[in-house]
């Protein structure tokens, strides 16, 4: 191995390196390196997670973090964005990684890692040898000259599983290397190529490798100059993908001309849920193209449209909630409604009241009414499901506005699951007495078959 290699320089004849552990390897290291230990490293050594992002740390610094990790066990997830680690620190957390066996998520995003580092990662890859499922390399100079590193080591690769590559400088060079990659791919469930330069020519290369692709749940294109023929590569991709579940095309210059392309896969797509298209130069005609291509489709399992630019009109606003009436999951984020004033208060009572008054009326608590609605039991709900059930359930009216407040309310971080797991400690300690507990049971059971529809759904 050449001089720089990482792991086999000794620090006195006695006593090498594999005997120092944790603390005293990396102050050893920072002595060697002639850099500042950093103490933040130092106080976590034993913990899963560890974030050093925007710390300074430069080639050096990150070799001599390099060094004490090597035979670490404990951090499974470390952070270094924005630390200006360069090739040269790319290439020692490669070597290192070769020998670490616990280090599960990496991000080493916007460090100028440009060509060299990309080689040292990708032959990294190509190994197989880390453990990494998790990796980001998002905004680090890497040109269409280092697509065929990436192509031909996720060929071979069958560990990582997420893989940030946005912010970079691939184009149509790259967007073929990548699809051709895609297509024997059986790993990798999320890509973000958001922020490249692929064009139309490089997104048709993606959706040829997503044709065949049996693994990819989640792809992330937007800002990358997609366009109406893009569009229409994809449209073609979604008629015969079986995995796909979120595609974001958001920013790409698609018209209502390349939406209706992209119809045509929506009309038979059985797997997508959510579609994010905002900020296209869109108008209501495209939007109600999407509306319709999702009601013609018996086995469309979409969740949620963003076109939140778009301004649509009160007809769009009855086919929607026309739609909705089958399909009570489905969620349209749309721009404003023409001919209405912004401002109006809010037309409808908040439904935690119109809720909380149902309950109180019945003599039930708020758990009880989520816990009817969960089917798992496990105090999350997916938010699909819970609009589903909200809008099926007759017992309590509430309308999409109301339900979508819900929504917000117990999903504030967007995480696509309603989590109601803090109405538990809420639960009165008391015990009712034996008539009342008869009585709230039949109130629960009534609730349950008061809201079934002919389907016996809740």
């Amino acid at each position: 191995m050449h001089h720089s290699s990482i792991y086999i320089f000794s620090v006195d004849p006695e006593k090498t390196f594999v005997y120092i552990m944790g603390t005293e390897l990396y102050l050893e290291a920072c002595r060697l390196m002639e850099v500042v230990p950093v103490s933040h490293f130092i106080q976590n050594l034993a913990k899963p997670y560890i974030n050093l992002n925007h710390h300074g740390l430069g080639p050096k610094g990150v070799k001599a973090i390099a060094i004490a990790l090597v035979s670490n066990t404990t951090i499974t997830h470390l952070e270094l964005e924005d630390n200006c680690i360069l090739a040269e620190g790319a290439i020692c957390i490669a070597e290192m990684l070769q020998e670490n066996s616990s280090l599960q998520k990496l991000n080493i995003s916007n460090n100028n890692l440009d060509t060299a580092g990309a080689k040292a990662i990708a032959s990294l890859l190509l190994d197989n040898k880390s453990s990494l499922h998790a990796l980001q390399l998002s905004g680090n100079n890497f040109g269409e000259e280092t697509a065929p590193y990436f192509a031909e080591a996720l060929m071979g690769n069958y560990q990582v599983k997420e893989l940030d590559l946005s912010h970079n400088e691939f184009s149509e060079k790259g967007g073929q290397l990548l699809g051709q990659m895609l297509a024997s791919n059986t790993t990798l469930e999320i890509l973000d190529l958001s922020w490249n330069h692929l064009w139309r020519k490089g997104t048709e290369a993606l959706g040829r490798g997503l044709r065949g692709n049996g693994a990819l749940k989640i792809l992330n294109l937007s800002w990358n100059g997609v366009g109406n023929d893009g569009a229409l590569a994809l449209g073609e991709a979604l008629k015969v993908n079986k995995v796909l579940v979120h595609l974001d095309i958001s920013n790409n210059q698609i018209n209502n001309e390349g939406a209706k392309k992209l119809c045509r896969g929506l009309e038979v797509n059985g797997k997508l849920q959510i579609l994010k298209m905002a900020n296209n130069p869109l108008t209501v005609e495209g939007a109600t193209e999407l509306v319709i291509s999702i009601r013609k489709n018996p086995q469309s399992m979409m969740e949620e449209i963003n076109i939140s630019n778009v301004l649509v009109n009160e007809t769009f606003i009855k086919l929607l909630n026309l739609v909705c009436q089958t399909r009570p999951e489905l969620h349209v984020i749309y721009g404003e409604i023409e001919g209405c004033i912004t401002k109006i208060p809010k037309q409808h009572p908040n439904p935690m009241k119109v809720i909380q008054n149902y309950l109180k009326e019945h003599n039930l608590q708020l758990w009880d009414f989520f816990r009817n609605i969960d089917k798992d039991g496990n105090m999350k709900i997916p938010v699909a499901a819970f609009r589903r059930a909200m809008m099926q359930q007759s017992s309590i009216p509430l309308n999409r506005d109301q339900t979508e407040e819900l929504v917000h309310k117990f999903d504030r971080n967007r995480t696509g699951v309603v989590d109601y797991s803090h109405l538990k400690e809420q639960k009165p300690a008391m015990k009712p007495v034996e008539g009342e507990i008869e009585e709230e049971k039949k109130e629960v059971i009534k609730m349950k078959q008061g809201g079934r529809s002919d389907n016996g759904r809740l």
